[in-house]
């Protein structure tokens, strides 16, 4: 298992902050920037960047594109939820 903190892709996920996807930002600026319970954005998670996450309710959400939806974006998709499974259990 890896590190939880991968200081190699933080400036990857500051960018990606910068740069929020439309439906990103309709997210978080319409629901969880104000939610009751705290959300990040773009949260390095091991070797992966969340889209979205909340340690209190151990959550993660993604919003993916039509990328995966092809055979390497389900592998993709599988390999990153399997690791946030076992994240959650360190």
């Amino acid at each position: 298992m890896q590190r939880k903190h991968n200081k190699d892709i933080v400036p990857t996920a500051k960018m990606l902050r910068k740069n929020m996807t439309k439906e990103e930002k309709h997210l978080w600026y319409d629901f969880l920037r104000t939610y009751p319970v705290r959300f990040s954005r773009q949260k390095v998670l091991g070797k992966y960047i969340a889209d979205f996450y909340c340690a209190e309710a151990e959550l993660v959400i993604e919003l993916d594109g039509s990328g995966h939806y092809t055979e390497e974006g389900k592998q993709y998709d599988e390999e990153r939820t399997a690791f946030l499974e076992e994240y959650r259990n360190t």
